[in-house]
């Protein structure tokens, strides 16, 4: 005699518990994620709010006016006619200005901006960008564009690939968060052959502030916060180029040192300039007055110099070049392929100095 079956008497659900189910799982997505250092929209405000005080922001143009101008030299030294130049993250068109106003080195040269015939000034602040369009150098270029574009953290660059003569960019890209896969933008949107030209303010800038902000937060409060935002440091930019893709690498530093009549003027240029803290770590609520003042008197102690009632404030600026590839151009031999060993010639440079010494 069978037993009874079971069967009839069982829940649905207990009979379908046999059937396999698929356990979902997150996937990351291609590419390596970019590390959020910076709030995007913060700085966003941070540029508009300050293009908008046409006048305030002209009188503190004269560290973009300057790293700008000697951003253009660099391109200078570069002996060819650029007919489609980019500058990326313009500004306030400050090296179209330069471009048109400044003075070759040559008196008998012609003027700067007939090296290039076309320049397009690119920025994703449009009040910032718009802010000049008025003034008379614009009549100057033979041809100027300007063209609001996405945040590059947003979106990617609305260019074509191939499709300028040389890329420029002065103080706008230590703001982005995911630099490598701008800097790899730029080589696509270039020709073959053709330079990237940039300034960014480095790791080293600002320092003194940075130190006396740190000493008055443990004095006042107990405890540290981030009241400047990080940069890169120079020693990553040429492998962030050669990660691009660039080739013929040059990467130097320049040090510029500005005085003010105190640690409030400084903070207020910034301010005006759109160069405000806007990383995603700091504190939304501000500086309070207590940390204020003690930060005034340890600047002064720490970095001021009694004689003069000013303090100075160091500003680092990085400039990088680098080329895209193209026929003709120089290339670096293969590891191992040297016939002279760079020991030998050391060695015996030093045996030939020690002889001639006695």
């Amino acid at each position: 005699m069978k037993p009874p079956s079971l069967r009839p008497f069982l829940p649905r659900p207990a009979l379908k518990r046999r059937h396999i189910q698929c356990r979902p799982y997150a996937i990351q997505a291609p590419g390596t994620p970019a590390l959020q250092v910076f709030d995007t929209a913060t700085k966003h405000l941070q540029r508009e709010r300050a293009a908008s005080d046409v006048e305030g922001s002209r009188k503190v143009d004269y560290l973009r006016d300057e790293v700008a101008s000697r951003l253009c030299e660099r391109l200078l030294d570069i002996k060819r006619h650029f007919p489609t130049v980019l500058d990326l993250g313009a500004n306030a068109c400050n090296i179209a200005r330069t471009l048109a106003t400044a003075d070759p080195p040559n008196p008998t040269d012609p003027p700067l901006h007939t090296r290039l015939s076309a320049l397009t000034s690119a920025d994703w602040s449009p009040t910032l960008l718009q802010r000049d369009s008025e003034l008379p150098y614009n009549s100057l270029l033979t041809s100027h564009t300007r063209t609001v574009i996405p945040n590059p953290d947003t979106q990617p660059l609305p260019f074509t690939p191939g499709s300028f003569d040389a890329v420029l960019s002065s103080l706008s890209l230590h703001w982005i968060n995911d630099l490598p896969s701008l800097l790899s933008q730029v080589a696509t949107a270039l020709k073959p052959d053709c330079p990237f030209i940039a300034a960014i303010f480095g790791g080293d800038s600002l320092f003194e502030l940075r130190t006396s902000l740190q000493l008055a937060d443990l004095d006042r409060r107990g405890g540290v916060s981030t009241h400047v935002s990080p940069l890169a440091d120079v020693r990553d930019v040429g492998g962030l180029l050669q990660r691009a893709g660039f080739k013929l690498l040059t990467v130097d530093v320049d040090d510029i040192v500005i005085e003010y009549p105190d640690t409030f003027a400084l903070m207020a240029d910034l301010q005006a300039m759109g160069e405000g803290n806007a990383a995603l770590v700091r504190e939304k609520k501000g500086l309070s007055r207590d940390v204020l003042l003690a930060n005034e008197g340890i600047y002064r102690e720490l970095h001021g110099d009694g004689a003069i009632p000013a303090i100075p404030a160091t500003f680092r600026i990085i400039y990088m070049i680098g080329w895209t590839g193209g026929e003709g151009q120089p290339e670096p031999l293969e590891r191992g392929s040297g016939m002279v060993s760079i020991k030998d010639v050391l060695e015996a440079k030093g045996e030939g100095g020690g002889s001639g010494k006695k």
